[in-house]
């Protein structure tokens, strides 16, 4: 009988460099979009049967003895597995929930801090790239949410786990890459819900309460204060934690910076693009050089690998670090803009509908609707 497996059960398998053969049953198209590293692509319907040339691929591509399938949902995954197993096949398995569950894995990842009170962990959604973090104080066990997922459940064990009750929810800015889980998750616990007080500007529907440029959450003893960053948006805020960490959201990653013209539109990226230069020169650029930069996004392959680090490692970077080796940081202001505008990657899949529903304006028809906008890896860097 065909074993089911977790696709946090593969996600150990492929830390662990496992000896396993992973095959995945989508059609060419899905595969060649969005893909894990390693896989063999056999495309497989709901209603073929395994020919020799299938069963030679298998074998052709066979590490171990071991044989994974996975497919968009499941669907198609579990009768090619059977159909192995009716070819000899004994050590046969099945991602439960295909990539679409694979989407919603996380890793937890604890950030080192200076002051003893101060908690900050960095929670991966592994296949997007999204970063979301919970900041809190040990010892007024409370926490606020940054960035928050569409699996909000996720951000309420990992604090309960850790001894906070979650006060606050916090947005750096409406995303265009993921559906944001900060209103459903304030919503939840009933607690206040904040963006960045020029998020009046791109007309946000849901309730929220403004933070101003240099306005400060307290918790205990530990001070979070909102920066106003515009650039890749033009509401983006970055959270100074404690004077120890910036959360940058899109505006800074520890590998690129953030690009302007999903909000701004090709015909003024270029503005945009100022804003950026201006918010990381004259106000990111100003903090100490021991400021450690903690992005909401690390870049994603098509096939699913981290362009900088792995998942499960902490994504982080010393500010002094990125001005002396990150190019972008070095350009002066004319060729900064230029590279952004002439170089901008290709659009995230249904980025203008994201932006929709994290307004608020049109919410997703339902789930499934909501699991298709999100597929793929996220695409938020310039």
């Amino acid at each position: 009988m065909v074993n089911q497996i977790s696709p946090e059960r593969l996600a150990d398998m492929i830390d662990s460099n496992e000896s396993f053969t992973l095959v995945d049953t989508r059609p060419e198209d899905s595969y060649e979009g969005w893909r894990i590293h390693g896989a063999e692509n056999i495309p497989f319907g709901p209603d073929n049967e395994i020919g020799d040339e299938e069963l030679e691929r298998v074998e052709e591509a066979k590490d171990g003895e071991t044989v994974v399938a996975i497919c968009g949902k499941g669907l198609t995954s579990t009768p090619f597995s059977f159909e192995l197993e009716q070819h000899g096949y004994d050590d046969v398995s099945v991602v439960k929930g295909g990539m679409e569950d694979w989407s919603k894995v996380y890793e937890v990842v604890p950030v080192e801090t200076e002051n003893d009170d101060l908690v900050v962990l960095q929670l991966q959604r592994r296949a997007k790239g999204c970063l979301g973090y919970i900041v809190g104080s040990r010892d007024a066990e409370s926490a606020v949410v940054v960035d928050a997922t569409r699996q909000t459940d996720q951000f309420k064990i990992v604090a309960e786990e850790a001894g906070l009750t979650i006060e606050r929810v916090l947005d750096t800015h409406v995303h265009a890459d993921h559906i944001s889980g900060g209103p459903k998750l304030a919503d939840e616990l009933d607690v206040p819900y904040h963006l960045g007080e020029h998020a009046s500007e791109r007309g946000v529907e849901y309730d929220y309460e403004p933070l101003a440029d240099g306005e400060t959450i307290e918790l205990g003893e530990i001070e979070i204060e909102a920066l106003h960053t515009p650039g890749h948006t033009s509401e983006m805020v970055n959270y100074l934690v404690d004077g120890e960490a910036l959360l940058t959201g899109d505006t800074l990653f520890v590998e690129s910076v953030g690009r302007t013209e999903l909000q701004f539109g090709d015909e003024d990226a270029a503005r945009g693009a100022e804003l950026l230069y201006e918010s990381i020169h004259d106000t990111i650029l100003e903090l100490p050089e021991e400021t450690r930069i903690l992005p909401g996004h690390v870049s994603v392959t098509e096939d699913n690998r981290y362009e900088v680090g792995s998942p499960g490692e902490l994504i982080v970077a010393r500010l002094g670090d990125l001005r002396d080796d990150l190019d972008l940081l070095g350009l002066d202001e004319d060729e900064f803009v230029d590279r952004l505008v002439d170089n901008a990657p290709d659009k995230p899949p249904n980025y203008e509908r994201v932006i929709e529903i994290n307004t608020g304006s049109e919410p997703p028809e339902d789930e499934s609707e909501a699991t298709e906008l999100e597929l793929g890896p996220n695409n938020c860097a310039a």
